[in-house]
């Protein structure tokens, strides 16, 4: 999602997390790259295109500097100090779970967070076109939003209510999207199916 689109060309270095979190339903930019997606919301995924959605939607707000602006300048530094700490961390070390920490403490803090429509809106259609120019099917967008409005019904689940809008409310608009950025692009099930769920879901 980045290495194929424009995003290559941000001043930011992503860096994608999986949080072992198997009930919440949740992603979450931090400034600066740091991105992430809970096992819980990994799990209901379908394809490699809805999980290109997740990121590619994530990636445009930190492009669009949305967690920046809506933080206090003691918050940003407080969880740029936090990020930081992730990025340095050597996964080899046994010390690595100071990395966990520091995703945990910058997650608690975007919990509280809750992104404006015209933020949601500016990501989704980042996320589209960073989709369409990787390869995927922009649809994978809606795939998402698709299953994020199911999980919605579990609402003690789905943290991801906290930090975006409802994902009815958007539905409409990034199918608009899918349709300006044109349809095509791979779905990447088979491979999703057999490199990721078979792992996720036992």
């Amino acid at each position: 999602v980045v290495s194929g689109s424009a995003a290559k060309d941000s001043p930011y270095t992503f860096d994608f997390h999986v949080l072992k979190d198997p009930e919440t339903i949740n992603a979450f930019a931090l400034p600066g790259g740091q991105v992430s997606i809970t096992l819980g919301l990994l799990r209901r995924l379908e394809n490699e295109a809805a999980l290109a959605g997740v990121l590619g939607h994530e990636v445009g707000h930190v492009i669009g500097r949305h967690s920046a602006e809506q933080m206090s300048k003691q918050q940003f530094a407080s969880v740029l100090a936090g990020a930081a700490g992730v990025a340095t961390s050597d996964p080899n070390d046994p010390r690595s779970g100071v990395r966990n920490a520091a995703i945990a403490a910058a997650a608690a803090q975007m919990i509280t967070m809750k992104f404006g429509r015209d933020d949601e809106l500016e990501s989704d259609a980042l996320g589209v076109r960073f989709i369409k120019s990787a390869g995927y099917d922009p649809a994978g967008m809606a795939d998402l939003m698709t299953v994020l409005a199911q999980a919605g019904g579990a609402r003690s689940q789905s943290e991801f209510f906290s930090t975006h809008p409802n994902p009815d409310n958007r539905l409409e608009r990034i199918r608009q999207l899918v349709q300006e950025v044109g349809p095509g692009g791979e779905d990447g099930r088979a491979r999703f199916q057999e490199n990721v769920l078979r792992y996720v879901r036992q």
